[in-house]
């Protein structure tokens, strides 16, 4: 009795598999290319600071055209570059401006632990509980700024990440002009 019915179920999970896989391929539905591509692009960080869920609803928005090539602050000149070629519209990159890395840090000294900078953080990178100290996980923070903005007693701030053996990297080259390389 046992035997038989653990027989039955393995058929019934063998078939019904079989369905679901048979399924999958024949009612399959193709997205947009260009999104994949155009998310690529992005920092793929998902800080919201672009004014979208994340970078999904921003690739989308940007394949419409109903978003400016602009949109994302933490890509910086290099991704509105690339996002423009990629497009094929011109991008006004003068108000756009590189920042270094940056963090999130608590001052300790005058955290009242009143719980909104870790409520209003999209990645989760702030710890702490009602009425204690919170602290920053530096390698989840993406220096969104939405901590900083709750903040009544102002002890959160966006710092620089200081230079590290763990966190320095090698800068990337500077474009040459066309007509300058001689």
């Amino acid at each position: 009795m046992l035997f038989s019915a653990i027989v039955s179920l393995t058929m019934l999970g063998a078939i019904l598999g079989l369905l679901l896989g048979v399924a999958a391929r024949y009612l399959k539905v193709e997205g947009n290319p260009l999104v994949a591509e155009i998310e690529q692009l992005l920092p793929g960080s998902q800080c919201g600071q672009c004014g979208f869920a994340g970078c999904t609803g921003a690739a989308q928005a940007l394949a419409d055209g109903t978003a400016p090539a602009g949109l994302c602050p933490p890509g910086g000149r290099a991704v509105m570059q690339a996002l423009a070629a990629k497009l094929g519209i011109e991008a006004d990159l003068s108000g756009v401006e590189d920042n270094v890395p940056m963090m999130a840090e608590i001052k300790e000294e005058i955290c009242i632990g009143c719980t909104r900078c870790f409520k209003v953080c999209p990645t989760d990178a702030i710890m702490g509980a009602a009425q204690q100290i919170h602290v920053v996980f530096r390698e989840a923070c993406t220096a969104c700024g939405k901590c900083e903005e709750v903040c009544p007693t102002e002890s959160v701030k966006l710092q620089p990440i200081p230079a590290t053996l763990q966190s320095w990297h090698w800068p990337k080259p500077q474009q040459v002009a066309e007509g300058a390389a001689a």
